[in-house]
């Protein structure tokens, strides 16, 4: 299984209203950078994520897993952009910032921490391990 970050903002889509999509999900919607779409392109059905607040809050909030494969974007004019669905697996109960993140050794490679501004991006399976034991989360 591969692991992965997913950013947003909670004004614009929170970790909450994901919960609140229950078992079906929802459309990860909007990507219009290519790493990001390929990324999302390589994703399999249960792959978990982190589900990120970027620049207000800019804390790993939550656990997400990937329920729909890569698909056309419903929202795109053009069909190169694809998009998978996820839903919430479990909130974190101690978010995780970025500013911890950027200061673990342990993390000083995520691609979080050297390249923020990637919107859907993969984890390590090391990396995944530490934010989780960091955020009391049993893996």
């Amino acid at each position: 299984m591969a692991r992965w970050l997913f950013k947003s903002e909670p004004n614009v889509y929170s970790f909450a209203q994901l919960q609140a999509r229950g078992q079906a999900g929802e459309e990860w919607t909007g990507i219009r950078n290519y790493q990001a779409r390929n990324n999302m392109r390589l994703m399999k059905l249960a792959d978990q994520g982190f589900f990120y607040y970027s620049n207000e809050g800019k804390a790993v909030m939550g656990i997400v897993e990937v329920c729909k494969l890569a698909h056309v974007d419903s929202t795109a004019e053009n069909p190169t952009w694809e998009c998978v669905d996820i839903r919430a697996v479990a909130a974190l109960a101690r978010h995780v910032t970025l500013d911890e993140i950027k200061q673990d050794p342990k993390l000083k490679a995520m691609v979080l921490a050297v390249n923020s501004r990637l919107s859907v991006q993969p984890v390590t399976d090391a990396e995944w391990n530490h934010i989780c034991k960091l955020a009391g989360y049993a893996v």
